[in-house]
């Protein structure tokens, strides 16, 4: 499991994911199961943002501007007064764009649950996955550059890990169907880590 997603599931271990559960309409551990598949692939998908510079710039002002990680402070109230899901969706617009229905069909098939509840799971997680992010930028000081490294890391450990979580995002995102959309950040990641 990457380092952000193990953070926000050792956040939502004391209660959280039952919440999350009752949401859904189902328990805690395919909540957890739902949860665990979405994060990385939310962070997988920033991580294809921030390897495009002028995508990147836009990322890394949405996290300066809306994004500290203040969401994380209160994951129980958070979850409990109905998740801001306008603010989710306008996040997975802009990491998923089109490619959103195509990775709420993959997710189901491998979590178990529907489309719709992968939608909800997927709004959820969305601002809580930049607010670690934020949080992250914050208190390591990152640039954008630092950025997509922090997130480059991240998609290493899910395609070590979880390779369907990627093969997920690969197929809904790659849209001229190269096969390429994972494999240019995996390739621009270890550029990165190369010039250290």
């Amino acid at each position: 499991m990457d380092a952000l997603t193990g953070a926000l599931m050792q956040q939502l271990a004391g209660g959280g994911l039952a919440q999350l559960g009752q949401i859904l309409g189902t328990d805690d551990t395919k909540a957890a199961s739902a949860l665990s598949s979405a994060v990385p692939l939310i962070v997988s998908a920033l991580a294809t943002e921030a390897s495009e510079p002028r995508r990147a710039k836009s990322l890394y002002h949405a996290l300066e501007k809306e994004h500290d990680g203040s969401v994380l402070a209160d994951l129980q109230s958070y979850l409990t007064t109905d998740p801001d899901k306008a603010e989710g969706a306008g996040i997975l617009k802009h990491a998923l764009g089109g490619a959103r229905p195509a990775v709420e069909t993959g997710l189901a098939a491998k979590t178990g649950l529907d489309a719709k509840q992968i939608a909800t799971v997927l709004e959820i997680a969305a601002p809580l996955v930049m607010g670690l992010v934020g949080q992250k930028r914050q208190s390591e000081g990152l640039d954008a550059t630092g950025l997509a490294a922090l997130l480059g890391s991240q998609v290493q450990t899910t395609a070590k890990e979880d390779p369907d979580i990627l093969g997920i995002l690969n197929s809904a995102l790659d849209s001229d169907k190269d096969g390429s959309a994972i494999d240019e950040v995996m390739g621009f990641v270890g550029k990165l880590f190369d010039k250290k």
